[in-house]
């Protein structure tokens, strides 16, 4: 199955999450990489966009890992699906592995990775 591209050909990073500050240091890294990076509420509808990550920030939206996996699936097969939480919100962490979410970090693993992420994207 070949991905539809956005206009440029760029790969996206979609940040779910109400964080705007730490949504800054998302976007940083994923321009760094040379990804474009739109944040929101929801995942897309927009199937021109070629997704190289979906990132849920469960701490702000933790209901959108419900039907995540599937819609990825349809949408946006190629993307890396990453949710992560701060370590005292166990159950949503839980809850993520549940869904399918392949890759559940808490924050503290997700901050760290965030440096060396998008490389090879």
């Amino acid at each position: 199955m070949s991905s539809i591209t956005t206009p440029d050909g760029a790969n996206v990073v979609i940040f779910l999450s109400g964080d705007l500050i730490f949504a800054s240091r998302v976007r940083s890294a994923a321009t760094e990489a040379g990804l474009e990076f739109r944040l929101a509420g929801n995942l897309p509808d927009d199937l021109h966009l070629n997704a190289s990550h979906i990132i849920v920030d469960l701490s702000t939206r933790s209901k959108a890992i419900d039907g995540l996996i599937e819609a990825c699936e349809t949408r946006f097969p190629n993307a890396e699906v990453i949710a992560y939480a701060p370590h005292v919100q166990i159950q949503r962490l839980r809850d993520a592995r549940l869904q399918g979410i392949p890759t559940v970090l808490t924050r503290g693993q997700f901050n760290d990775a965030l440096a060396t992420m998008f490389a090879g994207s």
